[in-house]
């Protein structure tokens, strides 16, 4: 039902005379210069070639959860970590993964879910999860301590949609190859619960530059899985993944809002 080219809104940054912020949850205490433009997006899932992880940065795969429950934590922690790490493993090539959290759920704003739970809003601005400096800090954190050289390092997000298809609320992702280093804006990300702020790292905006290039999966079920890359130490492949909500102007207004889980891991390369 959706066509191979669709043009729809997304949110990019513009440059302030104060450093930005976004919040978890509390986002009137946010600190950002969004500007929403018109994109084309294309639906990969009609391309003859097969995105790659490291070459365009993404790639969706079919993968069935044995989990029952995604609301629920211990199922999550006890079935879901492992399959993730089994499945990055398999993507990436990787010597060893760390799957780092036990997942974050997002829904549409259409659902009543939607900021009532912790860090649950679909992200409305194009951003890149962890900036250069802050993945070097996540990988010294997570390595495993094996006594091995390590060679190489990527860190990946794992999106899957938890209600059936079409979605209203799909997630864009930029083509890697087609990024520039000025389109990038330094950001703190704040993970905020009942005011406190309880940690922060810095993050990437993203400026509108017309060479890049976005897609998206158009009708996705929850046996797949949407791979992207978050960063890499190989500089001589993808390195990240922008990526942000858009309203799906093909999906009927009566389906069922989006509702995601994201996992998150980071591969280990040993020499």
């Amino acid at each position: 039902m959706s066509s191979r080219i669709t043009t729809a809104s997304l949110g990019f940054s513009e440059p302030m005379a104060t450093r930005p912020r976004f919040h978890a949850n509390d986002t009137s205490r946010d600190v950002l210069n969004v500007i929403p433009r018109a994109v084309t997006i294309e639906d990969a899932r009609h391309r003859a070639g097969v995105p790659s992880l490291d070459v365009e940065g993404f790639c969706l795969i079919d993968h069935v959860s044995a989990v029952g429950n995604f609301r629920d934590r211990q199922e999550i922690e006890r079935v879901h970590v492992e399959e993730i790490r089994q499945l990055l493993l398999s993507a990436s090539g990787a010597d060893q993964v760390v799957v780092t959290g036990s997942g974050v759920l997002r829904f549409g704003e259409r659902s009543r879910d939607s900021g009532a739970l912790n860090n649950s809003r679909p992200a409305r601005f194009v951003h890149v999860d962890v900036s250069d400096s802050t993945a070097g800090n996540f990988y010294a954190r997570s390595r495993p301590d094996n006594g091995r050289g390590l060679r190489r390092s990527a860190q990946y997000n794992v999106w899957r949609v938890l209600t059936p298809p079409p979605q209203d609320v799909p997630l864009a992702v930029c083509d890697a190859r087609s990024l520039a280093p000025a389109d990038f804006i330094s950001a703190d990300a704040m993970f905020d619960r009942d005011g406190d702020i309880v940690f922060s790292f810095e993050a990437w905006l993203l400026r509108h530059n017309p060479a890049q290039r976005w897609a998206y999966f158009s009708n996705m079920r929850p046996d797949e899985a949407l791979i992207f890359k978050t960063h890499d130490t190989d500089l001589s492949v993808a390195h990240c993944v922008p990526h942000g909500a858009f309203d799906n102007p093909d999906c009927p207004p009566d389906v069922p809002p989006r509702a995601s889980i994201e996992m998150r891991g980071i591969a280990y390369w040993f020499s």
